[in-house]
């Protein structure tokens, strides 16, 4: 009697799709993104004075998001000599070989190229124009030129961070103002006290990287005492917006409240610091995180307000 043939299992091809796929995802620091989106479409609601396009803004997000991650997979290519040294990075796909260097780099081109195209058929050329501008700011400016060579690589490689809020303001209106400039400035002085706790953290990794983090070329106290300044100034500049958007009580109140706090944990981290004692540079962290979401959630709500 004939044995009945077999049938091949489509199990394990669709296993290694999906970590295919996974693994292009993960090439696009979807937290990065994530954080990057939160502060684009409010941006888009106060330059639109109210609700701008429903289609317009999911365009610009859609369009951010490609950028950004076309960014991040640019950066994880460059970085990968470093990511197989640092314990925090040891999980991206070019250190566990889920993807090739050639497949991280043609994505990252590919992903790229479609985030200008698609900006520029959907919301104008000026968004198209910064959303280029930011590629080229993290992945030459920052990752190429800054992050090997300087302690202060985080503060202007930050400057790549900041630019969403450009985008959404220039989709909106195809021009630009002060108001998303000083939402810009409060990003740029927002990321020093957000990222450099982070390197406290990790500073022995940085280290063994060749990585030149305050945190590795100076002292705990020296660093939380950067943060504490950077702090005040990202409160100072969020107050800016008041007089220059003519922003209602909703965010004043926001910004001075959750300004207060923010400052208090960055005080808390240098007080502990220059004490020697055991400290939580995390929680500055995830709280700067918290604060910058707050703020921008109140950038969102209060133009939708009578008051």
């Amino acid at each position: 009697m004939q044995a009945a043939p077999t049938i091949p299992d489509a199990r394990p091809a669709t296993t290694n799709l999906r970590r295919k796929v996974a693994a292009y995802v993960a090439l696009t620091k979807p937290r990065v993104i994530e954080l990057l989106l939160v502060v684009t479409a409010p941006t888009m609601i106060l330059a639109a004075n109210g609700l701008p396009d429903l289609w317009l803004v999911i365009a610009t997000l859609i369009g951010g998001a490609m950028s950004a991650g076309s960014a991040g997979a640019f950066n994880c290519y460059i970085d990968r000599d470093i990511d197989r040294v640092m314990k925090r990075t040891k999980g991206r796909p070019l250190v566990t070989g889920e993807l090739t260097d050639r497949e991280a780099l043609v994505f990252a081109y590919a992903l790229g190229a479609a985030s200008i195209v698609w900006l520029w058929a959907f919301t104008n050329w000026l968004a198209a124009a910064l959303s280029l501008a930011a590629i080229l700011l993290y992945v030459v400016f920052y990752s190429l030129i800054l992050k090997r060579r300087t302690a202060q690589n985080i503060v202007w490689g930050g400057v790549a961070g900041c630019m969403p809020v450009l985008i959404g303001w220039a989709a909106v209106t195809g021009s630009l103002d002060w108001a998303p400039f000083i939402l810009f400035l409060i990003i740029f002085l927002w990321t020093p006290p957000h990222y450099w706790p982070l390197s406290m953290k990790y500073k022995d990794d940085y280290a063994a990287a060749g990585v030149p983090m305050l945190a590795v070329v100076r002292g705990r106290a020296q660093v939380g005492l950067q943060v504490v300044l950077y702090a005040w100034a990202t409160v100072a500049a969020s107050l800016l917006l008041v007089p220059v958007a003519g922003m209602g009580l909703l965010y004043t109140s926001v910004a001075l409240v959750t300004g207060g706090w923010f400052v208090y944990e960055t005080h808390r981290l240098y007080g502990l610091a220059i004490r020697g004692e055991e400290v939580s540079p995390m929680r500055v962290f995830h709280g700067s995180i918290v604060y910058l979401s707050l703020l921008f959630l109140a950038v969102g709500i209060d133009p939708l307000l009578p008051f």
